[in-house]
Formats: C-alpha cells, structure tokens, sequence
C-alpha cells in the first residue's frame, strides 16, 4: 500500500487506545479507504504542523535560594498531605 511513486515502506506495530482505533477503522470505513491511509494522512498532517511552529527558546524556571526544606509536619510523599495543605485557607 504505497505511493505510486515507488517509495519503500515499513511495517510497524503501535499502540493505540481501542476507542480511538474503532473511531479510526469507522472513519476509513465511510470514507472507502484503508485505516493505513488514513493514519498516514494523521501524521502528515500532525508532523507538518509541528515543522511550522516557530522555535521557542527552553523555559528557565527560576530556582529558590531559600535554605530549610519544607515545613515542619509536611511529607513529600504523602500526596494527601500536601493536598490538605494547599486547600487550607
């Protein structure tokens, strides 16, 4: 199922949530066409996007200077905790 333009093509494996593959398999469906088609033509569009967007320098997110750790009673690893603690007023 390649272009006329002789081009090589590869078979691959992905995973996609079952939901979305039957959406998929319904639209190629309708529309006469192949799900390879149509995934194909996901990506060109979807890859083709992104190479328009301008480039963005990283994100410098500022560090603290402050000394101490966090406050007294505060698990970081109790994520209850910490929900509790910003929920307070």
């Amino acid at each position: 199922m390649c272009d006329d333009d002789m081009s090589l093509c590869m078979r691959t494996t992905v995973r996609i949530k079952d939901e979305l593959l039957e959406r998929a398999k319904k639209r190629a469906a309708r529309q006469g066409r192949t799900l390879t088609s149509l995934i194909e033509e996901g990506l060109v569009l979807v890859l083709s996007s992104t190479d328009r967007q301008p480039f963005r320098e990283p994100v410098k997110m500022p560090v603290s200077e402050k000394t101490g750790g966090v406050l007294p009673g505060v698990d970081l690893n109790c994520s209850a905790d910490l929900e509790d603690l910003m929920n307070k007023p």
